[in-house]
């Protein structure tokens, strides 16, 4: 078998997600962990988004992830002790930006799938929040933007953007015993962007001018 951090393919396909967890259990002997962090960002104006990109998105976005919770809390339910689901949303779903309706919509609805689980995974001592991160600079950020760091630097009241490792300190805290009582929240990571901060001026997020 192939190394955990090989594992992977197209989490719109449900067989994918369920043979992650299969492997998981195979590899680990159990799952008590499971973040749904696969995402696909397509980003083009409302008037001209093609249907196909649109079911393309929400197999991805939402598929993936309602279907991936749903192998992990099976198994969580099956094996007893518990266990943790974390849902990757956006800051897009908590603040309009140009050209993103689809993608935020998809990242909205993982914070409501969030709180709706609520009811039917605590009994099984499961608990499940969302991450809604804000600019974060990786590979892929910057690939399509060279200066999205600075950007989004002059953006951000905290006069920085994000990183990763700003994202697995807010997911450690979610997924340790320290988050026990704490199910069916959403928390924002964004240097207080969504909070005071205008839109900044790039092409990656805005196409209209």
């Amino acid at each position: 078998m192939a190394p955990a951090w090989q594992w992977g393919g197209d989490v719109a396909d449900v067989q994918v997600v369920r043979d992650l967890v299969g492997r998981a259990v195979d590899e680990f002997g159990r799952l008590t962990i499971a973040v749904a962090n696969a995402g696909l960002s397509l980003w083009d104006d409302f008037f001209d988004f093609k249907p196909e990109d649109f079911q393309r998105v929400l197999a991805v976005n939402l598929g993936g992830s309602f279907f991936l919770a749903q192998a992990a809390a099976r198994q969580m339910r099956q094996q007893g002790g518990g266990g943790r689901l974390l849902f990757l949303s956006s800051v897009a779903g908590n603040q309009a930006i140009a050209t993103s309706s689809v993608y935020a919509m998809t990242k909205k609805g993982l914070e409501m799938l969030a709180r709706s689980l609520v009811a039917e995974v605590s009994s099984y001592g499961i608990t499940v929040n969302a991450i809604a991160p804000g600019a974060t600079v990786t590979p892929r950020t910057v690939a399509a933007v060279p200066d999205y760091e600075s950007i989004w630097s002059t953006a951000i009241p905290t006069g920085r953007a994000c990183y990763p490792s700003d994202m697995a300190k807010a997911a450690l805290f979610f997924l340790s015993p320290g988050a026990d009582q704490i199910t069916g929240q959403t928390l924002i990571v964004d240097g207080g962007w969504s909070a005071t901060s205008p839109e900044p001026k790039s092409k990656y997020v805005d196409k209209t001018k």
